[in-house]
């Protein structure tokens, strides 16, 4: 007798279960997931995403900056047109800051071609550049003697490994995931509008109504009992009339 109970209990909960799944899935606004789309479509035809352009205006940062030490230092040395003649038209791999400054425009111009108008969703180019640096910078402290000419003998070959390694940190570490999570991100919210295109509108709420339960005993009986008094009065009347 008590398992009756359990199994009625277990049918309910499953009914509402169900119930609320297909609430849940009736509640899918297509409306608002087209909008999104339509937002990630537009950043797409936008060009880069915020998070690469950050990256570009790094490595722009990064070519001006070295490039602004550069002519410091051109200054520094005797004046600009002597030194510029000193270091580029004599130039020597022992003593000039002009290999340096060529470095970062290299930098400069592989990056920017590589990830700015070609959009490339690849590391190499990155480890392109920042090895070539590295070897070439370490080259030239253990060979040449910029160490003593001056502090910028020590800033110029830091300033610029310190910056290729940010730069391949910077989009190893945040351009290159976002992306990849941005474009999981559309196709999560793709795939979800394509499933609430197939789900058939015309179900309601109202056709998964179910009245609540009423009490074992009370408002059901009581029913019955007042249903059932006329009919009983009316045996008894016909009773009497049939034995006067």
């Amino acid at each position: 007798m008590n398992s009756l109970p359990g199994d009625m209990e277990n049918a309910l909960t499953g009914s509402r279960s169900s119930h609320a799944s297909l609430h849940d899935i009736h509640s899918i606004n297509p409306t608002q997931l087209m909008a999104r789309i339509e937002s990630y479509e537009g950043r797409e035809k936008k060009g880069i995403s915020d998070v690469r352009r950050t990256f570009c205006l790094f490595v722009t940062f990064d070519l001006l900056f070295v490039t602004l030490l550069w002519i410091i230092e051109l200054n520094v040395n005797g004046g600009i047109k002597n030194t510029l003649e000193k270091e580029v038209v004599r130039y020597d791999f022992y003593s000039s800051y002009f290999d340096i400054f060529l470095l970062a425009v290299f930098r400069f111009k592989v990056l920017i071609l590589a990830y700015a108008v070609c959009r490339l969703r690849h590391w190499w180019a990155i480890a392109l550049t920042t090895a070539v640096t590295s070897a070439f910078l370490l080259a030239k402290v253990i060979l040449s003697k910029l160490f003593s000419q001056g502090a910028f003998g020590y800033v110029l070959p830091i300033i610029s490994f310190i910056l290729a390694w940010i730069e391949t940190w910077f989009l190893d570490f945040k351009v290159l995931p976002q992306e990849a999570e941005e474009e999981n991100r559309l196709r999560i919210v793709q795939d979800a509008s394509e499933r609430a295109a197939l789900i058939p509108g015309g179900l309601s709420d109202g056709q998964f109504y179910s009245p609540p339960e009423s009490e074992a005993g009370s408002e059901d009986t009581e029913e019955r009992q007042d249903s059932g008094k006329p009919l009983r009065s009316c045996e008894a009347a016909a009773a009497k009339c049939e034995n006067p």
